[in-house]
Protein backbone atom coordinates (compact mmCIF):
# COMPACT_ATOMS: atom_id res chain seq x y z
CA UNK A 1 0.00 0.00 0.00
CA UNK A 2 0.99 3.68 -1.32
CA UNK A 3 1.56 5.76 2.16
CA UNK A 4 -0.80 8.86 2.48
CA UNK A 5 0.67 12.05 0.76
CA UNK A 6 2.21 14.51 2.92
CA UNK A 7 -0.65 17.35 3.77
CA UNK A 8 0.37 20.97 2.35
CA UNK A 9 -2.22 23.98 2.35
CA UNK A 10 -4.96 23.72 -0.02
CA UNK A 11 -4.74 26.28 -2.99
CA UNK A 12 -6.86 29.47 -2.70
CA UNK A 13 -9.11 28.41 -4.95
CA UNK A 14 -9.90 24.65 -6.38
CA UNK A 15 -11.77 24.47 -9.43
CA UNK A 16 -13.20 21.25 -10.75
CA UNK A 17 -12.91 20.46 -14.09
CA UNK A 18 -15.82 18.39 -15.58
CA UNK A 19 -16.89 17.39 -18.87
CA UNK A 20 -20.13 16.53 -20.20
CA UNK A 21 -18.85 13.32 -21.77
CA UNK A 22 -15.60 11.58 -23.15
CA UNK A 23 -13.70 13.78 -25.91
CA UNK A 24 -14.92 16.79 -24.92
CA UNK A 25 -11.65 18.17 -24.56
CA UNK A 26 -11.57 18.90 -20.83
CA UNK A 27 -8.12 18.23 -20.19
CA UNK A 28 -7.16 20.69 -23.29
CA UNK A 29 -8.67 22.92 -21.49
CA UNK A 30 -7.74 22.98 -17.94
CA UNK A 31 -4.33 22.72 -19.64
CA UNK A 32 -5.52 26.04 -21.33
CA UNK A 33 -6.70 27.30 -18.11
CA UNK A 34 -3.61 26.72 -16.28
CA UNK A 35 -1.34 28.27 -19.09
CA UNK A 36 -3.22 31.53 -18.94
CA UNK A 37 -3.70 31.95 -15.57
CA UNK A 38 0.09 31.59 -14.88
CA UNK A 39 0.56 33.90 -17.87
CA UNK A 40 -1.15 36.66 -15.32
CA UNK A 41 1.21 35.96 -12.92
CA UNK A 42 -0.42 33.43 -10.68
CA UNK A 43 0.98 30.10 -9.14
CA UNK A 44 -1.63 27.22 -10.84
CA UNK A 45 -1.23 23.10 -10.04
CA UNK A 46 -3.35 20.64 -11.77
CA UNK A 47 -4.56 17.44 -10.59
CA UNK A 48 -5.54 14.12 -12.51
CA UNK A 49 -6.75 12.06 -9.55
CA UNK A 50 -6.98 9.10 -12.06
CA UNK A 51 -6.23 8.33 -15.38
CA UNK A 52 -6.48 5.61 -17.93
CA UNK A 53 -4.97 5.62 -21.57
CA UNK A 54 -4.27 3.74 -24.78
CA UNK A 55 -0.94 2.86 -24.35
CA UNK A 56 -0.16 2.18 -28.19
CA UNK A 57 -1.28 6.20 -28.68
CA UNK A 58 1.30 8.41 -29.60
CA UNK A 59 -1.08 11.07 -27.45
CA UNK A 60 0.82 12.55 -24.17
CA UNK A 61 -1.17 11.35 -21.06
CA UNK A 62 -3.94 14.09 -19.70
CA UNK A 63 -1.27 14.15 -16.34
CA UNK A 64 1.61 14.60 -18.93
CA UNK A 65 -0.44 17.38 -20.75
CA UNK A 66 -1.26 19.02 -17.70
CA UNK A 67 2.11 18.68 -16.50
CA UNK A 68 3.19 20.57 -19.23
CA UNK A 69 0.84 23.30 -18.74
CA UNK A 70 1.77 24.15 -15.26
CA UNK A 71 5.32 23.15 -14.97
CA UNK A 72 5.17 20.06 -12.57
CA UNK A 73 6.01 16.63 -13.00
CA UNK A 74 3.43 14.18 -14.59
CA UNK A 75 3.56 12.06 -11.74
CA UNK A 76 2.75 14.92 -9.33
CA UNK A 77 -0.26 15.54 -11.36
CA UNK A 78 -1.66 12.21 -11.11
CA UNK A 79 -0.09 9.50 -8.94
CA UNK A 80 1.73 6.95 -11.10
CA UNK A 81 -0.32 3.95 -9.14
CA UNK A 82 -3.26 5.78 -10.77
CA UNK A 83 -2.06 5.55 -14.21
CA UNK A 84 -4.37 2.71 -15.83
CA UNK A 85 -2.55 1.55 -19.48
CA UNK A 86 -6.29 0.53 -21.08
CA UNK A 87 -8.95 3.27 -22.40
CA UNK A 88 -11.39 2.24 -20.15
CA UNK A 89 -13.24 4.52 -16.85
CA UNK A 90 -10.42 4.52 -14.11
CA UNK A 91 -12.24 1.48 -12.09
CA UNK A 92 -13.18 -0.67 -15.05
CA UNK A 93 -9.50 -0.63 -16.64
CA UNK A 94 -8.61 -1.63 -12.77
CA UNK A 95 -10.32 -4.54 -12.77
CA UNK A 96 -9.32 -5.32 -16.45
CA UNK A 97 -5.54 -4.97 -15.82
CA UNK A 98 -6.02 -6.71 -12.58
CA UNK A 99 -4.71 -4.09 -10.24
CA UNK A 100 -6.37 -2.73 -7.12
CA UNK A 101 -10.05 -1.78 -6.73
CA UNK A 102 -9.90 2.29 -6.57
CA UNK A 103 -12.43 3.64 -3.65
CA UNK A 104 -13.42 7.31 -3.51
CA UNK A 105 -11.46 7.63 -0.06
CA UNK A 106 -8.30 6.97 -1.60
CA UNK A 107 -8.54 9.73 -4.26
CA UNK A 108 -9.38 11.92 -2.57
CA UNK A 109 -6.60 11.39 0.35
CA UNK A 110 -4.33 11.44 -2.08
CA UNK A 111 -5.20 14.80 -3.67
CA UNK A 112 -2.22 16.24 -2.31
CA UNK A 113 -0.99 20.19 -3.30
CA UNK A 114 2.49 21.51 -3.30
CA UNK A 115 4.05 22.55 -0.23
CA UNK A 116 4.76 26.51 -1.38
CA UNK A 117 1.74 28.55 -1.85
CA UNK A 118 -0.92 28.02 -4.95
CA UNK A 119 -3.26 30.21 -6.34
CA UNK A 120 -5.64 28.30 -8.02
CA UNK A 121 -5.62 24.47 -8.02
CA UNK A 122 -7.42 22.68 -10.89
CA UNK A 123 -8.68 19.32 -10.03
CA UNK A 124 -9.39 17.32 -13.58
CA UNK A 125 -12.15 14.32 -13.73
CA UNK A 126 -12.14 11.41 -16.09
CA UNK A 127 -14.84 10.99 -18.73
CA UNK A 128 -18.63 12.57 -18.12
CA UNK A 129 -20.09 14.09 -14.52
CA UNK A 130 -21.53 10.65 -13.78
CA UNK A 131 -18.99 8.28 -15.21
CA UNK A 132 -16.96 5.91 -12.58
CA UNK A 133 -14.05 7.41 -11.15
CA UNK A 134 -13.69 4.86 -8.76
CA UNK A 135 -16.10 1.87 -7.31
CA UNK A 136 -18.15 3.67 -5.08
CA UNK A 137 -18.09 7.79 -6.78
CA UNK A 138 -18.46 9.60 -10.16
CA UNK A 139 -17.50 13.10 -10.53
CA UNK A 140 -20.07 14.52 -8.42
CA UNK A 141 -19.06 12.13 -5.23
CA UNK A 142 -15.44 13.29 -5.42
CA UNK A 143 -17.35 16.83 -5.75
CA UNK A 144 -18.81 16.12 -2.39
CA UNK A 145 -15.40 14.85 -0.97
CA UNK A 146 -12.91 17.24 -2.08
CA UNK A 147 -15.42 20.61 -1.98
CA UNK A 148 -14.25 22.59 -4.81
CA UNK A 149 -14.87 26.59 -4.40
CA UNK A 150 -15.86 25.95 -8.92
CA UNK A 151 -16.64 23.97 -11.29
CA UNK A 152 -15.77 24.14 -14.67
CA UNK A 153 -18.09 22.57 -16.62
CA UNK A 154 -16.31 21.60 -20.36
CA UNK A 155 -19.16 20.92 -23.10
CA UNK A 156 -19.27 20.32 -26.81
CA UNK A 157 -20.73 23.18 -28.88
CA UNK A 158 -22.49 21.09 -31.31
CA UNK A 159 -25.99 19.35 -31.79
CA UNK A 160 -26.60 17.13 -28.55
CA UNK A 161 -24.73 19.53 -26.18
CA UNK A 162 -28.38 20.77 -24.71
CA UNK A 163 -29.41 17.83 -23.13
CA UNK A 164 -25.73 17.06 -21.90
CA UNK A 165 -25.05 20.30 -20.74
CA UNK A 166 -28.49 20.47 -18.43
CA UNK A 167 -28.22 16.55 -17.43
CA UNK A 168 -24.74 17.61 -16.05
CA UNK A 169 -25.17 21.17 -14.30
CA UNK A 170 -28.65 19.39 -12.74
CA UNK A 171 -26.36 17.04 -11.08
CA UNK A 172 -23.37 19.13 -10.20
CA UNK A 173 -26.37 21.76 -9.22
CA UNK A 174 -24.61 22.49 -5.34
CA UNK A 175 -21.66 24.03 -6.69
CA UNK A 176 -20.95 27.32 -8.50
CA UNK A 177 -20.73 26.57 -12.25
CA UNK A 178 -19.29 28.03 -15.86
CA UNK A 179 -20.09 26.44 -18.38
CA UNK A 180 -16.98 26.37 -21.60
CA UNK A 181 -18.50 25.34 -24.81
CA UNK A 182 -15.40 24.24 -26.47
CA UNK A 183 -14.37 24.17 -29.84
CA UNK A 184 -17.14 26.92 -30.40
CA UNK A 185 -17.09 28.72 -34.02
CA UNK A 186 -18.63 32.28 -34.04
CA UNK A 187 -19.47 31.35 -37.37
CA UNK A 188 -21.92 28.40 -36.39
CA UNK A 189 -25.77 29.37 -36.74
CA UNK A 190 -25.55 26.24 -34.40
CA UNK A 191 -23.17 26.95 -32.46
CA UNK A 192 -24.96 30.03 -31.64
CA UNK A 193 -28.19 29.44 -31.32
CA UNK A 194 -26.87 26.93 -28.49
CA UNK A 195 -25.20 29.14 -26.60
CA UNK A 196 -28.19 31.42 -26.73
CA UNK A 197 -30.67 28.97 -26.01
CA UNK A 198 -27.91 27.71 -22.93
CA UNK A 199 -27.44 31.34 -22.01
CA UNK A 200 -30.86 32.13 -21.44
CA UNK A 201 -31.70 28.86 -19.67
CA UNK A 202 -29.05 27.79 -17.92
CA UNK A 203 -28.16 29.81 -14.47
CA UNK A 204 -24.68 29.54 -15.20
CA UNK A 205 -21.56 31.97 -16.63
CA UNK A 206 -21.56 30.94 -20.36
CA UNK A 207 -17.98 31.01 -21.64
CA UNK A 208 -16.81 30.36 -25.54
CA UNK A 209 -13.06 31.23 -25.25
CA UNK A 210 -10.49 30.21 -22.55
CA UNK A 211 -9.91 33.91 -21.81
CA UNK A 212 -13.35 34.40 -20.83
CA UNK A 213 -13.71 30.98 -18.45
CA UNK A 214 -10.11 31.81 -17.00
CA UNK A 215 -11.93 35.30 -16.12
CA UNK A 216 -14.82 33.39 -14.59
CA UNK A 217 -12.57 31.23 -12.63
CA UNK A 218 -10.88 34.33 -11.35
CA UNK A 219 -14.12 36.33 -10.68
CA UNK A 220 -16.01 34.05 -9.05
Amino acid sequence: MNPPPRAHPRPGKVVLVAGTGTGVGKTWAAAAIAQHLRSLGLTVAARKPAQSFDPQSPAATDAEVLAGATGEAPTAVCPAHRWYPTPLAPPMAASALAMPTIQLADLVTELSWPATPVDIGLVETAGGVRSPLAEDGDTVDLARAAKPDLVVLVADADLGTINLVRLSTDALDRWSQVILLNRFNPRSSLHNSNRQWLASHVGHAMCTTISAASRSVLER
